[in-house]
């Protein structure tokens, strides 16, 4: 896996209980590392969710344990459930309740797994922390590089866009080159519980699907009802929350008799307002960006590709950083519905390699 690594070196696997963290540890275990196992019980024993699909539940940490004594590896399950609520249930509905659309995803490997489980791996003494993420760690010549999975339909590079260098220097990726038949099809000759696990679902801390019910029980001013208006401020409507909608959406707005169909163009979290207009009117192509990670230097402009949404492709766009962790990105051409709270990841011009990404504070047609 890495010349670096020798056989025998001490490696945590960050097991969830899904097949993909589970054949990672199984194929550390058989390059001949000594593998720990560890498990992060992220909600509360007697609140597990339910929902199938749903990551990180109760019977995944017995799916983790059970593969962990098929394959002969120490195991341990930490409770991180403190840690998950502040930095990703909570930072999800702070996030909904500013008008923006959060991507808890990103914030968990950004604050929990690549942050405090990365430091538990080094207190263990472990020489690298391997996850089941599909992703490509690549040596270059200024080191480590975060490079797209072979496999483009489970490629999870736009949601590890915030992993820095440091990070990136002790994690490793050992199903960034192959694809899920695979993976399962070695789960199923080691004859691992979880080798036909449904994949687990975004948003796992929401077992109902309804995201509305949490973030109006955390941040109940979001659930604060207000107009739905045009762009001229005329009231077309009036909502339940603004937490209810997002930058694009045309369904759920209670409007119709209008000459063409509207969509959500902006949330105005102050004023309790909605605003809607046609469809023209979300496109933008010059968007700025806070909290930039930069994985390759980043003092010049230069031309690359971006995605602006995890399953839309990558575009060509210009990146200026400005400084002080913010950047302006030009889009060669036009993108719609590009939603504050989002995530713009930046690739090199081949869309392999990760330069880099941000977080979308603002989007306008053209620049000022």
């Amino acid at each position: 896996m890495d010349s670096a690594l020798k056989p025998g070196a001490r490696i945590v696997a960050a097991m969830s209980g899904g097949v993909d963290s589970s054949v990672t540890a199984a194929l550390l275990k058989k390059q001949g590392f000594e593998v720990i196992g560890i498990t992060l019980q992220l909600y509360p024993s007697s609140n597990q969710p339910a929902r199938k699909g749903a990551c990180c539940a109760g019977a995944d940490i017995a799916d983790a344990r059970r593969v962990a004594e098929k394959l002969g590896i120490a195991h341990y399950v930490l409770d991180y459930e403190a840690r998950f609520r502040k930095a990703v249930v909570e930072d999800f509905a702070d996030t909904y309740a500013r008008g923006q659309t959060p991507i808890p995803c990103v914030r968990c490997n950004e604050k929990v797994k690549f942050a405090d489980l990365l430091d538990t791996a080094r207190e263990l003494g472990a020489e690298a922390m391997a996850t089941g993420h599909y992703v490509r760690r690549v040596e270059g010549p200024g080191g480590a590089e975060l490079h797209a999975a072979v496999d483009p339909v489970r490629d999870q590079s736009y949601f590890l866009f915030a992993t820095t260098q440091d990070q990136l220097d002790y994690l490793r990726f050992p199903l960034g080159a192959m694809d899920k038949r695979a993976v399962r099809a070695i789960a199923a000759e080691l004859g691992l519980v979880n080798a036909a696990k449904p994949d687990s679902q975004d948003i796992c801390f929401v077992p109902d699907g309804h995201y509305t019910g949490i973030v109006d029980r955390i941040r109940p001013d979001a659930a604060r009802p207000g107009e739905i208006v045009d762009q001229a401020g005329t009231v077309l409507g009036r909502h339940d929350g603004i937490s209810h909608f997002t930058v694009g959406q045309r369904k759920g707005l209670g409007l119709s008799g209008n000459a063409e169909p509207l969509f959500v163009l902006k949330l105005d979290p102050v004023n309790a307002r909605v605003v809607v207009g046609p469809r023209s009117a979300l496109a933008a192509s010059v968007i700025d960006l806070h909290d930039v990670n930069w994985l390759a230097p980043g003092n010049a402009p230069f031309d690359c590709k971006v995605k602006v949404r995890s399953m839309r492709p990558p575009v060509a766009a210009t990146v200026t950083p400005l400084g002080d962790g913010a950047a302006r990105v030009a889009l060669a051409a036009p993108e719609e519905a590009i939603a504050p709270g989002q995530a713009c990841v930046f690739y090199a011009p081949d869309g392999s390699r990760v330069l880099g990404g941000g977080w979308i504070g603002q989007s306008q047609a053209q620049a000022a």
